[in-house]
């Protein structure tokens, strides 16, 4: 089975772009396109893809506003946010209402690829252009409050929450931690299950809002 995809891009030009790129990858096929929130989650409801590209700026209904509500449904798709660097809020709004990630505009197309892939497989992604923006609008939030979740981790995936949140690779959390990538792997998969979190992505909105990092220890 490949990779069922939706663009969704009030400019018809980049919609075209991104159509090109994703179906110059094996394994990969656009059924659907938007030019708005409201059409993408009808759009979405009939192709039922795998995975939602969606512009955060759009007439009649943002991306924000869709991606909430295609999330809010039973097996959603997951939402690659695409940005321009609007607003921090807007960034941040997105990340909240549940997207996979973020991925800006301007990334080139193998990026685009592996952004696809990677969320396809399961995990969240924040472009490295994008995550010192995000992270910062955390501290314009009100004070973190801590869940008693948390409690279900041990001290070894605490410390895997910590090095998720700086929005790094298993790669690079196994380095830091002197471990093979399967075993990150094994722990991630754990705090997302203990944590009852969707993926990467979810797990960098709890680590901040749950105060177990701060935006100035990212």
């Amino acid at each position: 089975m490949g990779i069922r995809i939706v663009i969704v891009d009030d400019q018809a030009m980049v919609r075209a772009g991104l159509r090109m790129i994703v179906e110059s990858e094996p394994g990969m096929e656009v059924v659907g396109e938007a030019g708005d929130g409201r059409d993408a989650i009808a759009v979405a409801r009939r192709t039922r893809p795998d995975i939602v590209l969606m512009d955060i700026s759009m007439p009649r209904m943002d991306g924000v506003a869709a991606a909430r509500e295609l999330l809010d449904t039973p097996h959603p798709p997951k939402v690659i946010t695409l940005t321009t660097f609007d607003t921090d809020e807007n960034l941040y709004a997105a990340l909240r209402a549940g997207t996979s990630g973020f991925l800006l505009k301007v990334s080139p197309p193998e990026q685009l690829i592996a952004a696809i892939k990677l969320v396809h497989a399961g995990d969240g992604l924040l472009d490295p252009a994008v995550t010192s923006r995000v992270l910062a609008s955390f501290a314009a939030r009100p004070d973190p409050t801590p869940s008693p979740r948390l409690q279900e981790l041990t001290p070894r995936e605490l410390e895997v929450l910590r090095l998720l949140a700086r929005g790094i690779t298993n790669a690079e959390i196994a380095r830091e931690l002197y471990v093979g990538e399967a075993t990150v792997k094994t722990h991630v998969a754990r705090v997302l299950m203990k944590l009852s979190l969707r993926d990467r992505a979810q797990a960098v909105v709890f680590a901040y809002e749950s105060g177990v990092v701060s935006p100035g220890a990212a």
